[in-house]
């Protein structure tokens, strides 16, 4: 039981721009890939990748941009994939229960907070956390 972790992910389109898969069961020590896509055309070249966990504030994971390689993020745990302009995938490598949190995807144009277009989400929970959730 302890070696099992449960991600339940929901597939949410908003403003052009689609995050999936839709849940995945994996043990402890895998890797989960999350993958993002958009239709708001090549200028938006910029993809953002965020967590929050419950009642945190959320946090930047990295910034990709397609033909360039990522800085600035935590490689041992993250692995960042954007080969495209209108798609990239995000890797968290060796789940733990602190993995446990609702993961954004975002795209821009430019680097700067304010420009976002366009959003969305993946909620990722632990099997016990789950089961709670199913009771109320």
């Amino acid at each position: 039981r302890g070696l099992r972790c449960l991600l339940l992910c929901f597939i949410y389109t908003v403003n052009g721009v689609t995050q999936i898969p839709d849940i995945l069961f994996l043990r402890k020590g895998s890797s989960a890939e999350l993958s993002c896509s958009h239709s708001m055309g090549s200028s938006y070249y910029q993809m953002y990748w965020y967590r929050q966990h419950l009642g945190e504030p959320i946090q930047l994971i990295v910034l990709t941009m397609a033909g360039s390689d990522p800085k600035d993020f935590n490689a041992e745990k993250y692995s960042p994939v954007k080969t495209e302009v209108q798609s990239g995938s995000l890797t968290v490598k060796k789940l733990e229960d602190d993995d446990s949190a609702v993961y954004f995807c975002s795209v821009s144009m430019h680097s700067e907070p304010d420009s976002l277009q366009g959003s969305t989400k993946t909620s990722c929970i632990p099997l016990s956390t789950s089961r709670q959730l199913a009771h109320n």
